[in-house]
């Protein structure tokens, strides 16, 4: 059976998921950007992040559902637009990305079938595989694509977060409440 959403059909297991869902946590490169790193002459390094992601972590935010970033990279811009967004579990230059979940997990006091994983790339699959609920964004890597629980409809860096906090919400009975919200 099928649950019909914005999105398209999503599987009612996967719908199960979503509605249980208290903590999303995404990965950055490829997934909040596209996985672009333009470097400027003087060492500068710069990122898109899509405005689309950024309303849906704060619906997420204001609904009451924890949003966190691990990432294996170290950038000041990440640190920026996470803050913008109120986003407070960061965790940069994360070689190891279990050592990061299983930490955050702790600290928030949840199990790992509350907590769902975007992420891109086969660092990745690690972190995904354990949580409730494995996301995809839809130009991951193959090996990525095949394990996830849900690809999203829309690629990384341009609204594939929005897609599953969109999701989660609705699964969650609140979507139409995060639709009046102010940013």
């Amino acid at each position: 059976m099928l649950e019909h959403t914005l999105y398209g059909p999503v599987s009612r297991e996967v719908w199960r998921q979503l509605a249980g869902i208290r903590l999303l946590i995404c990965d950055v490169d490829g997934v909040l950007s596209d996985g672009m790193i333009y470097l400027g002459n003087q060492g500068e390094e710069y990122k898109s992040f899509c405005t689309k992601d950024g309303f849906g972590i704060k619906a997420l935010l204001n609904a009451g559902i924890q949003v966190a970033v691990i990432t294996g990279r170290d950038s000041r811009i990440v640190s920026e637009r996470m803050a913008s967004l109120g986003v407070r579990h960061v965790y940069q230059g994360q070689g190891d990305k279990m050592h990061s979940y299983r930490a955050l997990l702790d600290t928030l006091k949840l199990g790992p079938e509350q907590a769902a994983y975007i992420g891109d790339d086969v660092v990745d699959l690690q972190v995904m595989l354990d949580c409730g609920l494995g996301v995809a964004v839809s130009d991951a890597h193959p090996l990525v694509l095949q394990q996830a629980d849900y690809v999203t409809r829309i690629r990384g860096g341009f609204g594939a977060v929005r897609e599953i906090c969109d999701l989660i919400l609705a699964a969650r009975g609140e979507l139409e409440q995060a639709r009046g919200m102010s940013v």
